[in-house]
């Protein structure tokens, strides 16, 4: 029975692994939050995993507070980077598989086409420098992982963009929301399957892939998509970045090419519409 290490478990990621982690009981599993393996500790990492001995690790684990990594950035490089490294140079001694969770931030926003892996990264701000410091890191210590870069993550778990409209479009009369940044949101549930249907696939391909779910919508279209399968009465108005300004800067266009992570594994991308249509029912369902 392969071991299963899931770091950052208790995230919006972790927690969809753990809810499909029954479906999957030929694989042993280890949900590990900040108290079992603290990766600001960079010391400490390999003692635990060598405890642990998984043979698989899904690093759902980073520092994600997008604007706070402006100031705390060296905290931010802890955790996206130098933790990586450690994690990536384990796994390769130890013949352990990787699976890496990346972003769209590790683009500047300047493309108007789809983001293939190979197109070229300049983050434009601290948390994706680091998180692509981190991809590279990965790489260079361990070719034979897996990196999947997603964008704009919700759940039923957490603080995300859905949670806080629901909340916003109940309280308000009226709400502004971003309308130049384009991109698509990613249900967390289904990117936890797809990552357990890359591990329980019967051919391992190493590289970097693109995850998110299909359609290409700003902030401001997402924000009337929920209103609407919502049915909150709210007035919403798109207004430009440049209206609602933040510590850290957002790339205008991130919109992640699927077609290698589908053709490499099979993997069916469900559009972002019906995706949060089931996220919303459960969230419905929440007492």
């Amino acid at each position: 029975m392969k071991k299963i290490l899931v770091t950052g478990a208790n995230g919006q990621l972790g927690s969809e692994l753990k809810e499909l982690s029954s479906h999957y009981s030929q694989l042993e599993w280890v949900f590990a939050d900040r108290s079992l393996l603290d990766l600001s500790d960079l010391e400490s990492i390999s003692n635990v995993l060598d405890q642990i001995q998984p043979q698989i690790i899904l690093n759902c684990a980073g520092y994600t507070a997008v604007d706070k990594a402006e100031l705390e950035t060296e905290l931010a490089d802890i955790l996206n980077h130098q933790a990586v490294a450690v994690i990536a140079q384990w796994t390769a001694t130890h013949d352990c598989r990787l699976v890496h969770i990346s972003t769209d931030y590790v683009f500047d926003g300047s493309s108007s086409t789809p983001l293939i892996e190979e197109a070229v990264t300049g983050p434009i701000n601290a948390y994706g420098q680091t998180k692509l410091a981190g991809e590279r890191a990965c790489m260079h210590e361990n070719p034979n992982a897996i990196i999947i870069r997603t964008s704009w993550v919700y759940s039923q778990f957490g603080a995300n963009f859905v949670k806080t409209m629901c909340q916003l479009l109940q309280e308000r009369d009226r709400l502004n929301v971003v309308n130049d940044q384009i991109g698509s949101p990613t249900y967390a549930a289904d990117l936890a399957e797809t990552i357990l249907k890359i591990i329980t696939h019967s051919h391992w391909q190493a590289g970097i892939y693109h995850y998110s779910n299909e359609g290409e919508i700003s902030w401001y279209e997402f924000a009337l998509a929920i209103q609407e399968i919502g049915g909150f009465d709210c007035q919403i108005i798109g207004i430009p970045s440049a209206d609602y300004p933040t510590p850290a800067r957002r790339p205008k266009y991130s919109l992640l090419d699927k077609s290698k992570i589908a053709t490499t594994f099979g993997v069916v991308v469900p559009g972002y519409r019906e995706s949060l249509e089931r996220c919303m029912a459960v969230l419905n369902r929440e007492p």
